[in-house]
Formats: C-alpha cells, sequence, structure tokens
C-alpha cells in the first residue's frame, strides 16, 4: 500500500464536516430543524425536552468553521496514522 498526503485527507474530512454542518445550519435558518429532530427521536422511541435557538450568523459561522478545523486535524491524524501502520509493516 502507498502513503497517502495526510493534508489532503484533512482537508476532504475537514470540507465533509464543514458541508455537514451547513446543512445543519440551513435547516435551523429554513426552521426545518426542530421538526427534524422531533420526527429522528420519535423513530427511536425518544422524547427529550429541548430547543433549537433561534438563527444567529456569528453562531452559524463559527460552527462551520470549528467543525471544518476539527475535521482536517482527525483527517491529518489518520492519514498520520495510515502511513506509520501501512509504512511499519513494509520493515
Amino acid at each position: 500500500m502507498s502513503n497517502t498526503n495526510a493534508h489532503k485527507v484533512g482537508l476532504v474530512i475537514g470540507g465533509a464536516f464543514a458541508v455537514v454542518h451547513t446543512v445543519w445550519v440551513l435547516m435551523v435558518l429554513t426552521g426545518v430543524a426542530k421538526p427534524l429532530l422531533n420526527f429522528a427521536m420519535g423513530l427511536h422511541f425518544m422524547n427529550f425536552q429541548y430547543d433549537v435557538l433561534p438563527f444567529s450568523w456569528g453562531s452559524a459561522l463559527t460552527l462551520i468553521v470549528v467543525t471544518g478545523i476539527i475535521g482536517y486535524l482527525v483527517g491529518c491524524v489518520l492519514g498520520f496514522l495510515w502511513n506509520k501502520v501501512h509504512g511499519a509493516s513494509r520493515a
């Protein structure tokens, strides 16, 4: 197996995290988030008392940026570990 570029893995996973959270932000903005959560919890026979807070552009941007950064770091670590594990198996 060949080595992988940890930076590229980080970009892919960070991008995926950011896209998923952008979808969540859009769901909160359009008012779809609460009914969807109620539906999903009902399918699991659960009922939690929670609130979806009012939409805030600052919170939305912070959520997307922070999860993108965390995803990037996770991807870099996974790429690094991949290279270490597969490099060790060749030695």
